[in-house]
């Protein structure tokens, strides 16, 4: 068995983001320095992988760097390095109660139209020390998937989230 974490603070916020705020934003630079400590928390726990859903830009990189500090080299980093702001995240957020209570998400998470953006954010975080790759949501980008792969030598991981499995098995139903 692998152990995979996920590690982000919109679990543990009470206005839903996955960060510290000021000014109404996210403060990347104040995130990073948590989630570094979130990582360091699960790899003590036993944590195979770690993986940072947030989007923070450089946080692989910070989180490389605190798990080698600490000894935890074999540590693994599977990155949500492709995560579009999307509808499909609805039902989980819902569900665990981690919408944000003010704007959104998409001042840190991708814009599905800039397919470009997706290449580039893989191929940082794999400079950055990231073990795996992943794209979120999976489904309504196979042509990202498909572009990831050719420009990135790392596993690729394709996650169909919440909103995406309810679609499938809304189809399902009507089948006949």
């Amino acid at each position: 068995m692998v152990v995979i974490t996920d590690v982000c603070l919109c679990e543990y916020t009470d206005h839903g983001h996955c960060g510290v705020i000021k000014d109404n934003a996210v403060d990347n630079d104040a995130t990073i320095a948590l989630l570094a400590r979130q990582a360091l928390s699960h790899a003590k726990a036993g944590a195979d992988f770690v993986a940072p859903s947030d989007m923070m830009d450089g946080r692989v990189a910070a989180i490389r760097d605190v798990l080698d500090e600490a000894g935890f080299h074999d540590t693994g980093i599977m990155s949500y390095a492709v995560k579009y702001a999307s509808a499909f995240f609805g039902p989980f957020r819902d569900a665990a109660g981690s919408a944000p209570q003010f704007g959104d998400r998409s001042g840190y998470q991708m814009d599905p139209a800039n397919a470009n953006e997706a290449i580039k954010e893989a191929i940082l975080d794999m400079e950055e020390g990231a073990d795996m790759i992943m794209v979120k949501p999976a489904l309504p980008y196979l042509d990202i998937i498909r572009r990831v792969r050719e420009e990135c030598l790392l596993p690729l991981a394709a996650y169909n989230v919440s909103g995406e499995y309810a679609m499938i098995k809304a189809a399902d139903r009507m089948d006949g």
